[in-house]
């Protein structure tokens, strides 16, 4: 299991590296949900997500035999973003393996920022191909099943427990688990007493079948969201999890689209349906807790286009 001392170590490493981003009360999303709301803006972190601290903290550890061979990473969109600059800034050679259904644009950043991009049919296809890769010489950074990337992950939390004021509840997205599990390392030994909620889509319920099951599982992924559709979470987050989080909801991609829309609106802030999600599931953990809530949301990535968003609101009848 991670700890706060694997946190703070990894704290230590990437700062200088990663932006400290911005923990603020969010008047709007106060309003439209009817409780105090504070929104870690993940969003802003240079490379649009979360997923540049981990990246980071992985890409710092390795020794000048695996920075020369080059490192490989299977995503469907933000962590081969964060691969690829982060990889690009340390001057190591980066391959980045996406399906085809991974963002258009998050394929062109990528072979932008300099990394080799292969593609395959599905993501099963992807996470067999990296697993090839990694087997003929490459280091793999993993988005989720590496301690030091779920440390990595955690300093959101260690920001997130300096920054926002008292807080009852907080809700984090999850895909492969690698940023909840990296949170909920950081608050349950910061704030032993706050509740930690999971989230993810239908179509992309690795870890709430994962619970289900009592332990990791193969899944069908159905969900628009490439960035959560992870084909199975991996032992390590399932453990952390199932320990720590107290319950993870499942919300339809139309509602995730929805929560889109409510941010850019109410919050001012472009997001992905990643971080829409958070919306859907907030109002059921109010459901839930009821009255006196302090939510704290961490809004995790805004690498979605216009275009794609208006697409999605098209196909659901979002207006």
């Amino acid at each position: 299991m991670i700890g706060i001392s694997d946190v703070e170590a990894a704290a230590d490493v990437i700062a200088g590296h990663v932006v400290h981003t911005p923990t603020v009360p969010s008047p709007g999303l106060s309003a439209l949900l009817g409780v105090p709301v504070t929104a870690k803006l993940e969003l802003l972190q240079r490379t649009g997500s979360f997923k540049a601290r981990g990246a980071t903290a992985k890409l710092l550890s390795l020794s000048d035999d695996q920075r020369a061979a080059g490192v490989v990473a299977v995503s469907g969109g933000n962590h081969g973003i964060a691969l690829a600059m982060t990889a690009a800034v340390l001057d190591v050679k980066a391959t980045v393996v996406m399906p085809r259904s991974a963002p258009a644009h998050a394929v062109r950043i990528a072979e932008d920022a300099g990394a080799s991009v292969r593609l395959t049919d599905d993501m099963a296809g992807a996470f067999s191909l990296v697993t090839r890769l990694r087997d003929e010489g490459l280091t793999l950074v993993h988005p989720f099943d590496d301690p030091l990337v779920i440390a990595g992950q955690g300093t959101v939390g260690l920001e997130l427990d300096a920054d926002a004021g008292e807080l009852t509840d907080v809700i984090v997205s999850v895909g492969g688990g690698g940023l909840i599990a990296g949170v909920a390392a950081a608050l349950r030994a910061r704030r032993p007493d706050v509740r930690i909620w999971g989230v993810e889509t239908e179509g992309a319920e690795a870890m709430s079948q994962a619970l289900a099951a009592g332990g990791p599982v193969p899944v069908e992924l159905a969900s628009i969201v490439s960035t959560l559709s992870a084909p199975t979470v991996s032992q390590l987050t399932y453990d952390h999890v199932s320990a720590q989080v107290d319950e993870v909801l499942v919300v339809p991609d139309r509602e995730a689209v929805r929560g889109v829309l409510d941010l850019a609106e109410h919050a001012k802030v472009w997001t992905e349906p990643a971080a829409g999600c958070l919306l859907p599931a907030a109002r059921r953990v109010l459901e839930r807790v009821g009255g006196g809530a302090r939510l704290g949301l961490v809004v995790c990535g805004g690498n979605a286009t216009t275009s794609d968003v208006f697409r999605w609101a098209t196909d659901f009848g979002l207006h």
